[in-house]
Order: structure tokens, then sequence, then C-alpha cells
């Protein structure tokens, strides 16, 4: 099947024109569009004051509005013919018209602002609670999804929703007002003509209703597919040496055309149905408006009403359908705010990570035993990674975790900081289980330098010190010269006030990892976890390194990650892993004299080198 087949099974199926599976579907979005307009309405729950003034004001502006066509015909009835003016009656109807305005257009600015204030708020609230959802998302949710339909959420959809939502308020109540309004209106003018326009009316109604439903799936699609190019795009961009390393170019921009011709056709679809709306409605109008001019003539003929209540009637019929206009074009925004709220509510319920037991231990005054009891551990229901683990640490020991690519190594230090619950068995922190302690007292009682770095936007100062925002400089600066980065930091224009990115800018790999380093030689943790913390440090560096954590690690439980054998050699005990389980331990001697896989591993390494001790 082609790209351009599957784009078109894609759409049909999602507008429900398939087969029965269609309908399901359409059945199923319609329930899911009804509760995400419920839930919408808890959040404007709590600013319901505004909502209040809002349709009051709403009431009063549209009131004094149709008041003035009223004004207008009296006005008109008073210019009997030439020579027979009333001047003071008129004078006196347009300073009632002027006076009538000028609390139109206040009414209508203080509408505005409830408006404004009510949607913000509202907006606030949602991306508050998505971001804080985020913060307590398991990590396999992370992991699982592109980052940057997950951005997307958060800032396209939210601001998607708050422009379909301002309007929908600034334009429903008011539009539902005048069409209240006018009827009563033209009902006192002349009934007749009035039930005309009713006879009229649904036609505006039909027309709205068909393409409401036409809408709503495909703003839920345009809204999918730019949370995926916004993914493609972000994972481009930070990687966009990685792209050119491997002349993918072509290819990424290729992908990208395809994403975003989906995203083209989806979006034009969706527009065309939208864009219809109102001119099928003025057509409607301009129907209403010509049987109200046609009746009224007669009636003017057969003196049944004067030319100037003609004239405000014609001025009502124009205003009575005007609305439908406005509601009809607020429909569809309101359909696409809808769909974007259904996809941040998808964010914003969805399951976090279980929750601390209400009497949670907190850590304190660490001594670092670390027991992991009969672990058994899996990313994916039915493929097997970690299974019967077993490990116990005593307080002050170094252990190396080593073996092959995917054996589970650093699936351990997720396990060991509990970024992922156990499936099977427990660990232990001071005889204490973890799922029986505070993740954050937990944490805090590693310290832990990756291969992959990460620093945040602000200063070398804040990046320093974010495990400690209190510390002192003369603290900050010790840390910094033990992780050896001080005589670089002090070469930046600004020193330890140096801004830099989440990328680092002009900092290189090495000095980045320096600098995590330094954050947590500061901290000064009770136990250590180095996941490959010098892989990108020249060798000079490194063995600097290697004395600084040294004297950290004396006193302190540490596990140790390496795929360089050379740096775990003086570890209490070498773990060696595959295939999930530890197949061997012991000291580095030890192992190498049982000429075992970690010889082997050995050897790999260094017997072409010389460097085999």
């Amino acid at each position: 099947m082609t790209d351009k087949k599957r784009q078109n099974a894609r759409i049909k199926e999602e507008n429900g024109k398939g087969d029965g599976r269609g309908k399901k579907q359409r059945g199923r979005e319609k329930v899911k569009q009804a509760e995400t307009i419920k839930k919408v309405l808890q959040y404007l729950g709590k600013y319901r004051i505004f909502l209040i003034f809002s349709i009051l004001l709403a009431a009063l502006s549209v009131a004094l509005t149709l008041y003035i066509p009223k004004l207008t015909g009296q006005a008109v009835d008073y210019i009997v013919s030439e020579g027979q003016v009333d001047f003071a009656a008129v004078f006196r109807v347009m300073a009632q018209i002027g006076v009538c305005t000028l609390i139109t257009a206040f009414a209508q600015w203080l509408m505005n602002v409830c408006n404004n204030k009510m949607t913000y708020q509202v907006v606030r609230d949602i991306r508050n609670a998505a971001f804080k959802k985020i913060e307590i998302l398991p990590l396999k949710y992370i992991d699982g999804r592109p980052a940057g339909d997950v951005v997307s959420r958060v800032i396209a959809d939210v601001d998607q929703f708050a422009d379909g939502l301002l309007m929908g308020f600034t334009q429903f109540f008011t539009g539902a007002a005048t069409i209240v309004g006018t009827f009563g209106f033209m009902l006192s003018v002349n009934v007749g003509i009035t039930f005309v326009v009713v006879l009229i009316t649904p036609v505006s109604f039909l027309v709205a209703g068909f393409i409401a439903k036409k809408t709503f799936d495909m703003f839920r699609l345009q809204s999918e597919i730019r949370g995926e190019q916004t993914g493609l795009i972000e994972e481009m961009v930070g990687n966009q040496k990685i792209v050119q390393m491997f002349g993918r170019g072509k290819d990424v921009t290729e992908q990208f055309d395809e994403i975003n011709e989906r995203l083209r056709s989806s979006s034009l679809r969706a527009t065309f149905f939208s864009s219809i709306t109102n001119p099928s409605t003025r057509f409607v109008n301009s129907l209403v408006y010509t049987g109200v001019g046609i009746a009224g003539a007669f009636g003017v003929i057969h003196q049944a009403l004067t030319v100037g209540q003609l004239s405000s009637f014609l001025s009502y019929a124009n205003q009575y359908t005007k609305p439908f206009n406005e509601i009809s074009g607020v429909v569809t925004e309101l359909q696409n705010a809808i769909a974007c709220a259904g996809r941040i509510f998808e964010l914003i319920e969805e399951e976090p990570q279980p929750p601390e037991p209400e009497n949670a231990v907190e850590l304190e005054a660490v001594k670092g035993y670390v027991a992991v009891k009969d672990v058994s551990f899996s990313y994916l229901h039915g493929r097997k990674l970690i299974e019967h683990f077993n490990l116990d640490v005593k307080p002050g020991q170094r252990i190396a975790i080593v073996g092959p690519t995917g054996c589970g190594k650093t699936t351990m230090i997720n396990l060991l900081m509990r970024f992922y619950d156990v499936d099977k068995g427990r660990i232990e922190v001071d005889q204490v289980p973890v799922d029986m302690m505070t993740r954050r007292s937990l944490r805090a009682a590693y310290g832990m330098v990756l291969q992959d770095t990460w620093l945040k936007t602000g200063t070398i100062r804040d990046n320093i010190a974010m495990g400690r925002p209190e510390a002192e400089m003369d603290e900050i600066i010790e840390a910094a010269k033990a992780s050896h980065v001080h005589s670089f930091i002090m070469r930046l224009p600004d020193g330890y006030d140096t801004w830099i990115t989440e990328e680092g800018g002009g900092i290189s790999q090495g000095q980045k990892q320096l600098l995590c380093i330094a954050r947590v030689m500061l901290c000064r943790p009770p136990m250590l976890i180095l996941d490959e913390a010098t892989s990108s440090i020249d060798t000079r560096t490194e063995l600097k390194i290697q004395n600084a954590f040294a004297r950290l690690m004396e006193g302190r439980t540490t596990f140790i990650v390496a795929h360089r054998l050379s740096t775990i050699r003086e570890a209490d005990r070498i773990l060696v892993m595959k295939d999930g389980k530890i197949i061997e331990q012991g000291k580095h001697e030890e192992l190498l004299s049982k000429g075992g896989f970690y010889k082997k591993l050995y050897m790999s390494q260094f017997v072409e080198t010389g460097e085999v001790s």
C-alpha cells in the first residue's frame, strides 16, 4: 500500500466512514468529547464568578445594542416629510443612542477582561497540572514516547485550547444573548414577521451541526500529527551532528516531508470544513433578511407597521442572524480546543508512579548497607532481562559491575535509584525496603555521575550547586578544584557567573562531564553511582579525577559501571553480569586467575596494548 493510500485509509477511519470499526471509533470519540467538556467545566468551576459576570455583562451589552435599533426606528418616524421633522425628539433619541453606545462599549470591555482572566487562569491550572504530572510520571512513560509529543501537548495544544476557549467565551455568550434578545424585540414589533424568521432559523442549526461533526475528528488528527512533527524536529535539532555525520539529511528531510504532507492534508480538510461554516450560514442569513424585507414591505403597504418599525425590524433581522455566523465559527474553534484539551487531559490522567506509603521512612545518617534480594525485572512483559538477582553490599565497599552491552548493568542502577520498580523481590538500603522509604531521601543518599551529561540553562555556579543551592561560593570553588574544572571556569568571560544553555554552548563534552562531577563532589553523598563517569575525559585528566574519586569514595558505598576494565582494578568486588545474572564475582586478581568470562573481557581490551597484569 502506498503512503497516499495509507493516509487516505487513516483519514477515512478517523472520519468514521469506514466499516463497523469506524462507527465504533466515532462512538468512542463522542464519549471522549463529552468527558473532555465535563473536565473543562470542572476547571471553570473555580472561576465561576468571572463566568457569571461575563454572562451578565454580555446580556447588558446585547440589551443596549438591541435597544438602539428601536430608538433608530423612532427617530425615522419623527421624520415625517420635508418640513415636518421633530428635531427636538430626534436629538433626544440621538442622545439616548450615545449613552447606550458608551455603556455598551464599557460593558464589552469589562466582559473581555473577565473572559481573559477566566481563560488564562484555567489554562495556567491545566498547564501546571500537566507539568506536575510529568514530574511524577514513571520513567517508562517518558522513555516510551517522543519528548516532542509531550512538549507539544503542554505548549502547542494548551495554546490552541486557550485560543478556542477565549473565542468561545467572547462570542458564544454574546451571540446567544443576541439571539434571545432580538427574538424578544422582534416579537414586540410584529409577531407575524417574527414567525417568518423562526421558520428559516433551523437551517442554520442544521448547517452548523453537520460541520461540527466533521471538524472534531479532523482537528484531533491534526493535533496528533503536529505532536509527531514536533517530536521529529526536536530529535533532529538535538542530534544534528549525528544526522550530518551519517549523511541522513536527505532521509530525515523525506521523513519530515511525509509528516508535513499528512499535516497539510489533515489541516486542509479541517480548515475547509470550518471555513465553509461562515458562507453557509451567511447564505441562510440572507434568506432570513430577504424574507423579513418582503413580509415587512407588505406590512407597510397594508399599514400593519410603520416605516420606522420596518427599519428596526430589518436591523433586528440582521443582528438576529449575525450570531449564527459567529457561533458556528466558534463551534469549529471549540472543536479544535476540545480536541487539544483531550490530548492534554490524556497526559494529566496518565497513571502516576506508585505513591509512597503514609509511613514512608526518611533516610537519615545513611550507613550504606545495600541488599538486593531475589530481584527480577524486565522492561517489556514476556521479555526477560534480570532474573533472581542477589547482592549483598557492606558499607564503604566499592562494587564494580561489568559485562557485555545489554546484560543489565544500567538497569541495575535504575532499580537501585528506584527509577523503575522491581517486578519481584526487593531492594533494601540500611535494612529498609526502598518501596517503604521516600523517593526523595533515597535518591538524595546517592551521588550519581552518568555517561550522558545534563546541564540546565543557567550559570556555571547554578549547575554545580544544583544538589545544594544553599552552598557557599568557597564550597563550590573547592568542588570545582577537586574535579579539575576550576581553571577552565576561570577562563570563561564571567567565570562562575557565565551563562550556559542545556546543550552547553561552546563547552566540550568532557568539560560538561567535569561540571557534573563537581556537582557530586559538592554534595558529598553517603553513596555513589558512577556510570562510565570519565568516558568523555582525556587520559591525563581522568587520572586526576580517579584520584579525586578515590578520596571521595573513602568510607562511601560505591557502585561503578564500567566498560574500561582498567578503571575498576581497585574495586572491593567485581560483579560480572551476563543475560541479567551474576555469573562471576570477586576481586580483579581472583577473577583473572579463574580464567572465566571476566578474563576474556579483560584480555579482549588489553592484550594488544600490553597492559595485561
